[in-house]
């Protein structure tokens, strides 16, 4: 079902059930859930929920807005942002960190992150595939990765003998490699 008719029936469903509703509290919830979907919509931002439901269905590493090489260009991003972002991921030096905002306050703040490795975790639970690929050297992975016409959304390698997710972040056209060791004090070994 295409997304415009998907978003008619959400919107038709949380109505009725807004209309069945004796809670107020619950009325609002509802009433934000229909809000939240028609915001996409009315500014323009269809495909990119539309990509971030398909990165769902695929266990796509968790979206980024930006990627910056050093902290001091993150932080000079965010503090010069015409609209900065209330809660976002952005990579700094190939590391997830949180980006943040309060209106009420103007605080702007970029502060590490752990969100790649509560991911990497989950993935290594779920149980980890054979590796795709398997190359010697990081350079010959990051060679690879960087020249595959359509890059894939996540997909395990094997870089001397040790594992690694590449992964592919559409939003700001980004193929990152990063270790499962990253993952190794999130994960419970039951």
């Amino acid at each position: 079902m295409s997304s415009e008719k998907l978003e008619w029936h959400a919107l038709e469903l949380l109505g009725r059930l807004w209309e069945e509703s004796q809670s107020t509290e619950e009325k609002e919830r509802l009433q934000f859930a229909s809000d939240a979907i028609r915001f996409i919509y009315a500014t323009g931002l269809t495909y990119d929920f539309e990509d971030y439901r398909a990165s769902l269905d695929v266990d796509a590493p968790p979206p980024v807005i930006a990627s910056f090489n050093t902290r001091e260009e993150a932080d000079t991003w965010m503090r010069n942002h015409p609209n900065p972002p209330h809660h976002a991921n952005v990579l700094v030096s190939g590391e997830y960190y949180y980006a943040s905002y309060s209106r009420k306050h103007n605080h702007r703040s970029i502060r590490p992150s752990e969100t790649l490795e509560y991911y990497l975790a989950e993935m290594i639970r779920d149980g980890v595939p054979p590796p795709a690929f398997t190359f010697d050297t990081h350079e010959e992975a990051n060679n690879w990765l960087h020249s595959q016409p359509e890059p894939p959304k996540q997909v395990f390698i094997q870089i001397a003998g040790k594992l690694h997710l590449a992964a592919y972040h559409p939003r700001i056209n980004l193929r990152a490699i990063y270790p499962l060791s990253r993952a190794a004090k999130n994960v419970c070994w039951d």
